[in-house]
């Protein structure tokens, strides 16, 4: 069983990376096992708080394969059931394009610098957690290849709650973001941050990071 779990890392000032800041930061998580590849690019609308596994744009990036060109759109909810609340706790609008796809980190770079950076929402959809790492390993003690993790450069600052279930209301703090990283399990042997994810963040971000988790 289980819940699963999005979280989030990101600057406690939203700012947004330079775009070679950006890079660095992808190449380091696949660098330092945090992150398996292949990498897929996406650039359009996207919301921080759609759930990474389940009817995101990310998710359709990462699950279905779809070919580089590829329009993605959120799924369509049955007008009886739609929520207009707002995400997570209501349902998330997005469209993107996927860009480019490689198993090579080093794609990665090129392919940012012909993404359209700060001017759409962009972000780097990374497989799954590296499992092959010990220190991912004794944090989650289960291996998921599930385990999706999306990096996030945002052109406008949208906010994600601190810690809520999103099958509840909303309320509650919030932090607002616009670079950031998503990662979503199920399952885990230790709470708070992911020692390994924090570290290659704060590297990137600086010292003051702020964390949290949606569930449900």
């Amino acid at each position: 069983m289980g819940i699963w779990t999005d979280a989030f890392m990101a600057p406690e000032e939203p700012g947004l990376l330079p775009r070679e800041a950006f890079g660095r930061l992808v190449v380091d998580l696949a660098r330092e096992r945090v992150v398996r590849t292949p990498w897929a690019l996406i650039a359009g609308e996207l919301c921080v708080n759609a759930s990474l596994n389940w009817g995101s744009v990310s998710g359709q990036a990462r699950w279905d394969r779809p070919a580089v060109g590829t329009l993605l759109r959120s799924e369509e909810v049955p007008e009886e059931f739609r929520d207009n609340a707002p995400p997570p706790w209501g349902d998330s609008h997005e469209q993107a394009r996927l860009l480019a796809r490689s198993d090579a980190i080093l794609d990665a770079l090129p392919a940012l610098q012909q993404a359209p950076y700060g001017d759409q929402d962009v972000a780097v959809v990374f497989d799954c957690l590296d499992f092959g790492n010990r220190a991912i390993v004794d944090h989650f003690r289960f291996t998921d290849s599930r385990t999706t993790l999306v990096c996030f450069a945002l052109a406008r600052t949208q906010v994600r709650p601190l810690a809520t279930n999103d099958s509840g209301g909303p309320g509650g703090p919030v932090h607002p973001v616009r670079t950031c990283i998503v990662h979503t399990f199920k399952h885990t042997a230790e709470e708070g941050a992911v020692p390994t994810i924090a570290s290659v963040a704060a590297r990137h971000f600086g010292p003051s990071l702020v964390s949290g988790e949606t569930w449900g």
